[in-house]
């Protein structure tokens, strides 16, 4: 038989592995750092605890646009001569009963901490958070001149083996004369200048 000290330390090991199993399955894809990072990160785990991580996206992109549609509202998250109790009752006001409790909760937090005219980075963090968790790799194509779709799918074949396998692709298309021809492409972090422009100052170095 197992004594009492063995079976208590059986059932602490197993308390332990759950709970760090939990606390992995809430942790967010990308290892990310700075203010807006810290909050993005505590509202992702408490958004995925709570199972709302999409609702709390909408939300978040939802107050993002308003801060960048309306001038007071944008007012109000960057005047500092509100005090941070009027500013906390005030998104109280607004958000309670409408939003989540994690968005809500953020709000709140952030107008305790003076820091309500971070939101649109945060907002911004947590998009790319949750990009990460959907597998989607973002790639913006820029030409001279408007691409037609037999050309957009030439390029998007060309571009199939810088993704990783099971990618999803958020492709998006920019046109800037100044390039002249030929095509620049970002994918992620990386960027690729196929332009003619690039190639013509290229020569112009080489030249001189």
């Amino acid at each position: 038989m197992l004594s009492n000290a063995s079976i208590l330390r059986k059932a602490a090991t197993s308390a332990i592995r759950r709970s760090m199993a939990t606390e992995a399955a809430h942790k967010p894809p990308l290892d990310l750092y700075g203010l807006n990072a810290r909050y993005a990160n505590a509202t992702y785990i408490a958004a995925s605890k709570s199972n709302t991580l999409d609702q709390v996206e909408s939300e978040l992109l939802a107050i993002k646009n308003s801060a960048s549609t309306s001038k007071a509202f944008a007012s109000f998250l960057e005047n500092p001569l509100i005090s941070r109790d009027d500013k906390t009752k005030s998104v109280t006001d607004m958000l309670s009963g409408k939003t989540t409790p994690v968005t809500l909760n953020l709000m709140t937090v952030l107008a305790g901490n003076a820091r309500l005219n971070a939101i649109v980075g945060i907002a911004d963090t947590y998009v790319q958070l949750m990009k990460a968790k959907r597998g989607e790799v973002e790639a913006t194509i820029i030409s001279a001149e408007p691409l037609n779709k037999t050309q957009t799918a030439a390029v998007q074949d060309a571009m199939k083996s810088q993704f990783p396998e099971g990618a999803k692709v958020v492709l998006e298309s920019k046109v800037d004369p100044s390039i002249l021809g030929g095509l620049q492409i970002q994918i992620g972090d990386k960027f690729l200048d196929l332009s003619v422009g690039s190639r013509i100052e290229e020569v112009g170095r080489t030249a001189v």
